[in-house]
């Protein structure tokens, strides 16, 4: 089984990162966690300032900042996994990626702001549930 894990550096992606370490029935040696990090783009006004170069670096060192703790984190067990990043709305890129690399579930940390978190700001994980066809597991 293919298993995606978005993570965005947060408590709740160690948290989730921590519960499939732990339930070898979730993933286990043959099964395939594949992390992704989305690094949201910076808006044009900005990156008509600066260099590509300097956007290019800047992308690459935060997006290394989540995905190296990851790394260090899941070399520790028994995993297969790879973890990547890309620079995009995370909600697209969540779902694409669920769709191109045919996963068999997704798996999110969710924040848990309630109802009015996600009427004044939306939630990733609202909005991917609604766009892909595989299992999503949340954990809060």
């Amino acid at each position: 089984m293919k298993i995606l894990c978005a993570a965005d550096g947060s408590k709740f992606t160690k948290k989730a990162l921590a519960f499939l370490t732990t339930h070898e029935n979730l993933v286990g040696p043959e099964d395939e966690l594949v992390v992704l990090h989305v690094q949201p783009p910076l808006p044009a006004h900005v990156r008509a300032m600066i260099t590509k170069k300097t956007v290019d670096d800047y992308y690459r060192e935060e997006s290394e900042k989540v995905i190296k703790p990851i790394k260090r984190f899941l070399d520790r067990h028994s995993l297969r996994y790879s973890a990547s990043w890309v620079v995009g709305h995370v909600t697209d890129e969540i779902v694409a990626t669920v769709k191109r690399d045919k996963v068999h579930m997704l798996v999110l940390g969710t924040h848990g702001y309630g109802l009015a978190g996600r009427l004044l700001m939306g939630s990733v994980a609202q909005q991917v549930l609604t766009h892909v066809d595989v299992p999503v597991l949340l954990v809060k």
